[in-house]
This record gives structure tokens, C-alpha cells and sequence, in this order.
């Protein structure tokens, strides 16, 4: 599969190189490709860099992996009528520019809004999943973890993009769980409050969520 990977920071290297690494044709996007030479130059022969709009054109899934108060901006550098008909696998989170309080982040959206909401209206014609976002990048490809395969909530309004987002995080070594629509991303997007809580406090950043059963 084409996957375009927008996004200049830790996220979207670890998910370029690691879509590479499992077989994907990838170009990795950013406002100044300039700036991914130095990682383009250790990532592997194979990876592409490109502009935002250039990225979103190449790629059959699209991954946006950028700041959330960034995140309606990326996607009009995108181009809407790029995104149109494509997963957009979103990675971001709504977290407000101040420091966390007592481990706790503080987001910009409320509990009756979501992040992906927001983009998914600006591009309706994008078949937004959101995906990757109540992990670190440390576990997002091949986790190794003592409980298992960890699990990868997700959601969004098309089903097909979900079976392809499904498929994809089960190479990476991912079980996944569908949460339903759109509007399910307002439970998981404050999933990376929990996340970052250890991380913060203890200096716990390689752990992830598993649904368990009886």
C-alpha cells in the first residue's frame, strides 16, 4: 500500500520507518521537507519526502500524525479535496499548549466534542480512523508487551477504512477494537491523559491498554 505520513515529529518517523519496514511504499510529509533530511538520510532506502499536499496525493492511506493544535491546519495544507474518498488514520490528541498539572494534561476540546469530530467535519469527504492515539511511539509498531498483543481502540463513520486500519495494525502486531462512529474518539482521545499520567509522575512510558475478557 502508498502511505503518506504527514507529520515532521517522533510520531510520524517511528510510523514512516515502521510501515517501510513491513512492506509499505511510504513518503513521509512535512510544511519543510528540509528539515526530514537528516532522518530521511538512517530511515532506508525507499521512504519519500514531500510537501504536505504532495504527500496526501500519493498516498492510497494517509496518516496524521502532527500536533492536535495543529491538526485542522494540516489538514487544509493537505488539501480536502486529496483526503477525499482515503483513510486518514488520525494519530492526534487535543492537548492544549500548557503544562500538565499533577501528571494530567489539559485538552482544548470538552467532553462532548472530539478532535477527530472537528476534522472529520472540515473533510467529510476523508474517511477519518482514529487510531494510534492512547499509545507512545515506543510501542506503536511490533510491541512487545508480558500481557500480549495490546489493544488499539478505534473509530470512525466508514467501515471499510476500519477493516483497512484493522488489517494494518494487525501486521504491526496489534489486536484492535472498533468503538463504533465518529463520536466514540470523545472516549478514546482523553485515553492519552490516562497514558501520559505514569509517564509523567513515575517516568512510565512504555506501557499500553488491553481489553481483557473472561
Amino acid at each position: 500500500m502508498r502511505i503518506g505520513v504527514i507529520g515532521s515529529g517522533e510520531v510520524g518517523a517511528v510510523l514512516a520507518s515502521g510501515f517501510h519496514r513491513h512492506g509499505h511504499e511510504v513518503m513521509r510529509g512535512s510544511r519543510d521537507p528540509q528539515k526530514l533530511e537528516s532522518w530521511h538520510t538512517t530511515a532506508g532506502k525507499g521512504i519519500s519526502l514531500g510537501a504536505v499536499t504532495e504527500t496526501a496525493r500519493f498516498g492510497e492511506l494517509i496518516v496524521l500524525a502532527v500536533k492536535g493544535t495543529g491538526a485542522e491546519e494540516a489538514v487544509r495544507q493537505a488539501g480536502i479535496e486529496n483526503l477525499a474518498g482515503k483513510p486518514v488514520l488520525d494519530t492526534t490528541n487535543p492537548i492544549a499548549e500548557a503544562p500538565p498539572q499533577d501528571g494530567v494534561l489539559a485538552f482544548f476540546t470538552g467532553p462532548n466534542d472530539s478532535l477527530m469530530e472537528r476534522l472529520q467535519k472540515l473533510a467529510p469527504g476523508a474517511k477519518f480512523v482514529k487510531a494510534f492515539s492512547c499509545v507512545g511511539s515506543g510501542l506503536m509498531i511490533d510491541p512487545k508487551l508480558s500481557g500480549g498483543p495490546p489493544t488499539m481502540f478505534i473509530c470512525g463513520n466508514d467501515d471499510s477504512a476500519k477493516q483497512t486500519t484493522t488489517k494494518l495494525l494487525q501486521d504491526l502486531g496489534w489486536e484492535t477494537l472498533d468503538l463504533g462512529k465518529a463520536a466514540a474518539a470523545r472516549a478514546i482521545e482523553p485515553l492519552c491523559m490516562l497514558w501520559c499520567i505514569p509517564g509523567f509522575l513515575q517516568n512510565d512510558w512504555m506501557h499500553a491498554f488491553k481489553m481483557l475478557r473472561p
